[in-house]
């Protein structure tokens, strides 16, 4: 059978290099980027490990039959539809509906809410800020003491939350329905963040905060976690995640990610969508049109430009000085051989002009440099 090809949807993301640190329905996310023409690359920074055949986890499951929970709660989508899954391969599906079924029921966000319904039954409450301790908050301020409490943890597993609800009275029944493993492939991680901090990548996405968190830490072990930071707050490299916990390891650092408003995937990729196609990436006016700079080109008056890696670098330094003139020997840093003389950035310089199709968005100063023709001038040098 002959696969079926998606027509695009947009250009807003052409010449954008998005790399997913995610691996859950990485293929799905991938799809839909590349819908809008993105280039995307796949480096999952860990790998969620099921518990299925985990005996652990069937024991708990038969304990709470036997005995049901008052309050149920769903920390992650995945990990309750991993339990849901698990309960069926161990012909306990109905068993744990009928049980979990008179029980008041909180998630800590709409993706594990999302997952309740799916199995069937029906979320009680929800957390807004899809925080752990919005959720232990709410449930210690409805009083447990007594009360027997199922809480299925997320693959990190410490959250607080059985300590907190223990503390205050409950009979507390544990469940980690998966774990984080190591990433499938070390050696993509590596590549992807040291191409990230190079400029090679416009964007980063999200979509667990353990694997945020593994990811920074890959950049920290290959030296780069410094040049990821200049990147990302100069508006060059987009850090993205799925929802306000995810965020927390990337905010960690120093970063100030783009948040998806509604935890989904979906909104995940119109966040970044919107981010590129509606203006929000750093430009400058010039006199040609409107200028944003992407890992493999440029876009110029809405129109995008494919250039050579040489060609970005050079443009980049132009562009950083928004005007200003950038001196030949700073221009030489963009070129393969930065030891070459000026004459190389001279013609460096003359294949860009080439590529753009602007032959005066590129000035010329005389014995200075070259500068940006921008519509309001820095009087800075470079």
């Amino acid at each position: 059978m002959t696969a079926r090809i998606h027509p695009p949807i947009s250009a807003a993301l052409e010449g954008c290099t998005v790399v997913i640190a995610v691996d859950r329905r990485a293929g799905e996310l991938s799809a839909a980027l590349e819908r809008h023409g993105a280039t995307v690359r796949q480096a999952p920074a860990l790998t969620i490990v099921p518990h299925i055949d985990d005996e652990a986890l069937i024991d708990r499951t038969r304990e709470l039959i036997l005995d049901p929970p008052e309050i149920v709660v769903a920390t992650t989508g995945v990990g309750f539809r991993g339990w849901m899954g698990a309960a069926d391969e161990a012909g306990l599906a109905d068993e744990l509906h009928a049980a979990l079924s008179e029980a008041r029921i909180v998630a800590r966000g709409p993706k594990a809410r999302g997952a309740i319904q799916q199995a069937g039954l029906t979320a009680d409450w929800v957390a807004e800020s899809e925080t752990s301790r919005e959720l232990g908050e709410f449930l210690v301020a409805e009083g447990l003491g007594g009360r027997r409490v199922a809480v299925q943890h997320h693959g990190s597993g410490a959250d607080g939350l059985d300590e907190l609800f223990d503390e205050h009275g409950a009979d507390v029944v544990s469940l980690t329905v998966y774990r984080w493993g190591p990433p499938p492939d070390a050696v993509a991680v590596s590549r992807s963040v040291v191409a990230a901090s190079s400029g090679e990548v416009d964007a980063v996405l999200f979509t667990s905060a353990p694997g945020a968190a593994e990811w920074l830490a890959a950049a920290h072990r290959q030296g780069v976690l410094e040049p990821l930071l200049r990147l990302s707050r100069s508006g060059r490299l987009l850090m993205a995640a799925v929802g306000p916990i995810t965020a927390e390891p990337i905010r960690a650092v120093g970063i100030e990610p783009l948040v998806a408003e509604r935890g989904r995937l979906g909104a995940l990729v119109r966040s970044v969508v919107t981010h590129y196609g509606g203006g929000h990436a750093p430009a400058v006016d010039t006199t040609a049109g409107r200028l944003e700079l992407r890992s493999s080109g440029a876009v110029l008056d809405g129109r995008f430009i494919p250039l050579s890696r040489t060609g970005v670098d050079i443009l980049s330094a132009l562009f950083a000085a928004a005007g200003g003139v950038v001196s030949r020997a700073h221009l030489q840093h963009a070129l393969p051989r930065p030891g070459e003389n000026t004459h190389a950035v001279d013609m460096a310089i003359a294949r860009v002009r080439e590529a753009l199709g602007a032959a005066e968005l590129i000035k010329t100063v005389v014995k200075r440099g070259y500068r940006l023709d921008v519509l309001e001038p820095v009087e800075s040098s470079w």
